[in-house]
């Protein structure tokens, strides 16, 4: 029985080791209450929402709400100053930004933004706090809820004239460094809706599924990016640069209350110890789904499910390299006669999931990713697509092979993974699917490619200037320079003068010499 104390010490320590040791810093800032501009109704809310979300995960939180450009630059320094022995910082800002030549800006609640000048002093960049977040902890999640439609843009653009396509709608796409994630509420210069409820779209995304137990965060925000989607009917959607080296957890799976021995006695530990010593060794997936069903709350459960992820990947590379000694084979060896050549139905294994008794297997078992990863990019060489590669068995997966499953005459028995399933994709050597574009696609051969659209003659992103900034036209002015300066000048005040410049009332400037006093001027167009 002490090994058995020993392996429960030392469960017991990783699960709560990251709760003892992890220091996590937030800055939380929302500004609702514009002074020179209409106030925004949910970004106060988003803020002391999420706010309250942070505390709940562990965070020590920094707070600002309608602060002017000297309560921003405090309320970032007081962030900073708790940065020091920090493990993971967190930022959020709800509220009007604004991007200037690819800088992404905060928007303080007294900016205006009347020139370009202003910029420097009324707004404060956003990688101020980003680069001391990377310089001081290893993990930084950022969360721009700063997307929306912004009146100071446009009068910075106004002030900006010709210039005024340096300034973006929405926020610009911004470089992580390693360790990083960073969330918008929209993709990289569009505008966010503000909602009509309590919280933006985005925020109450991230407030339902931010700190599930257990769950990656990069999980999470599909999650959110699906919500955002579906409540904004596809005209919004969030979008994330991460450069994250492995998963971030913001809650720690759910802990158990230990049992007491009267409640599930010595005898029960006893058994399930007996269990494990029985099947531990095993390389049989079957075995160790049973001890899972039995002791769903059990000892050895993270070995358990352990085990079962080595298997299936020894199980798929096992086939892998079957797969390739029999293709081998099959090219070294003349072609045999049609009548001695096996049939479809022989040459293809029913594909199935293993045994699946209600007794003896638990409920929900996620797939292995590589498994699952290696099978969507065989799917998408042979033509069935299967979307993106992400190791994620979904919806669009199962789609792919079904039609790959009725192209080539397979009969499944269930659209899952499996080592079977990966091992005919990879006999299949030339693509079986047809191929479908997107709207935005044509085929050429034998593949999608875009199509190129128009140039435009401004960015698309950009605001358009006002009226009075655009070039001028001269189809008023006279034809002749002089017949302008003869309308322009009155007789007799060039006296004493051999250059002369002017702009005609029509707008065109022009400009007249003349060697020495009393010779005619000879006037040109400048």
């Amino acid at each position: 029985m002490q090994y058995l104390r020993i392996a429960l010490t030392i469960f017991l320590m990783l699960m709560c080791s990251q709760a003892f040791a992890e220091k996590r810093v937030a800055l939380v800032v929302g500004n609702s209450a514009y002074q020179h501009v209409p106030t925004l109704p949910n970004p106060k809310n988003d803020a002391g929402d999420m706010a309250a979300k942070l505390r709940d995960l562990g965070f020590v939180v920094v707070v600002g709400n309608d602060l002017d450009l000297a309560g921003v630059r405090r309320t970032i320094s007081d962030f900073v100053d708790k940065l020091d022995g920090a493990d993971m910082a967190l930022f959020y800002y709800a509220g009007h930004g604004l991007q200037v030549n690819g800088e992404n800006y905060i928007a303080p609640v007294d900016a205006k933004l009347l020139s370009y000048i202003d910029l420097e002093f009324e707004a404060v960049p956003m990688n101020l706090i980003l680069s001391a977040m990377e310089r001081t902890t290893r993990v930084n999640l950022v969360f721009l809820d700063a997307c929306r439609d912004n009146p100071l843009a446009v009068n910075l653009a106004r002030s900006m004239g010709t210039r005024s396509a340096s300034v973006g709608r929405g926020l610009a796409r911004v470089g992580s460094g390693i360790g990083s994630l960073i969330a918008f509420a929209t993709q990289p210069g569009n505008i966010a809706l503000d909602g009509v409820g309590r919280n933006s779209p985005f925020t109450a995304a991230l407030l339902r599924h931010l700190g599930k137990p257990g769950r990656d965060i990069t999980r999470e925000l599909i999650d959110v990016r699906l919500d955002v989607l579906r409540e904004t009917n596809g005209r919004q959607v969030s979008w994330d640069n991460s450069s994250l080296t492995g998963e971030v957890v913001l809650r720690s799976p759910e802990k158990l209350e230990p049992a007491t021995a009267a409640e599930t006695g010595i005898t029960d530990n006893a058994a399930e110890l007996t269990f494990w010593d029985t099947i531990k060794a095993s390389t049989d997936r079957d075995v160790f789904d049973a001890y899972l069903h039995q002791y769903p709350t059990g000892v050895f459960v993270l070995l358990a499910k352990a085990k079962i992820r080595i298997i299936e990947r020894t199980a798929t590379e096992t086939a892998a390299a079957k797969a390739e000694v029999t293709a081998n084979a099959t090219a070294q060896q003349p072609a045999q006669a049609s009548s001695d050549r096996p049939t479809v139905e022989q040459q293809l294994v029913a594909i199935a999931p293993l045994s699946t008794d209600a007794t003896t297997t638990p409920d929900v078992k996620e797939p292995d990713r590589d498994l699952v990863r290696s099978i969507q990019k065989e799917l998408n060489r042979v033509g069935c697509r299967a979307g993106s590669e992400d190791g994620l068995w979904g919806a669009g997966s199962r789609r792919a092979l079904d039609q790959f499953a009725k192209r080539s005459k397979v009969e499944l028995a269930a659209l899952e993974p499996s080592g079977d399933v990966l091992q005919r994709l990879r006999t299949q050597k030339a693509p079986i699917c047809p191929l479908v574009c997107a709207k935005t696609q044509r085929e050429r051969d034998g593949r999608c490619v875009e199509i190129k659209a128009p140039a435009r003659s401004m960015p698309q992103n950009a605001i358009t200037p006002p009226t009075d900034a655009r070039k001028k036209t001269f189809g008023n002015c006279p034809a002749d320079a002089q017949v302008a300066a003869r309308e322009t000048f009155s007789r007799g005040t060039g006296r004493g003068r051999t250059v002369r410049t002017a702009t005609h009332s029509c707008g065109r400037g022009f400009i007249c010499r003349r060697a020495v006093r009393g010779i005619p001027w000879d006037c040109n167009w400048s």
